[in-house]
């Protein structure tokens, strides 16, 4: 099922507020318009930052831990979230964005044109749902809302270091 298109929270959602700050990625998700596109943007803008303080060579390990517990905690979060707020997939839920986009960042150099990249495919990706990413989003509840993200993003990195390997991006 789609995202629905209130990002709003409902007055009737009593969330605990980690599962809140998480699922939104501290409010993010209650952006206006396109709240999961704001999600991954963030995401982009957030890893450039941190890979100014990691070593080129710890990137990878780090972009990929850190989409570990984006689903660690996400899935939980995105559960109470869809529970609370009666929605089987809110869009104002957006640590889903978080864990595929970190996912398709993983091993790719750090130039504006390989994170801009890489923010188009992983969100061409999650918007149209090349099998088996639909079929994820049945999954129950935060299970379905995140892993279908991250099959994007592996779509996405499968992509990325296509364009990489073949010279159409710098390394």
């Amino acid at each position: 099922m789609s995202k629905g298109h209130d990002n709003s929270l409902p007055a009737s959602v009593r969330a605990p507020l980690w599962a809140s700050l998480v699922a939104t990625v501290c409010g993010i998700g209650r952006l206006p318009l396109a709240p999961g596109t704001w999600g991954s943007a963030a995401t982009v803008l957030l890893w450039w930052v941190v890979s100014f303080y990691v070593p080129s060579a710890t990137q990878p390990l780090t972009a990929g831990s850190l989409a570990v517990i984006a689903i660690a905690v996400g899935i939980p979060a995105a559960t109470r979230m869809a529970r609370d707020s009666g929605r089987k997939d809110p869009q104002f839920v957006v640590i889903d964005e978080v864990a595929g986009q970190l996912i398709t960042l993983v091993a790719v150099p750090m130039s504006w044109k390989s994170l801009l990249a890489g923010f188009i495919l992983f969100r061409g990706f999650d918007i149209v749902k090349p099998p088996p990413v639909r079929q994820l989003e049945r999954l129950p509840e935060g299970s379905g809302i995140v892993l279908d993200d991250v099959a994007a993003g592996l779509y996405a990195l499968a992509v990325m270091q296509l364009l990489l390997h073949f010279g159409f991006l710098p390394q």
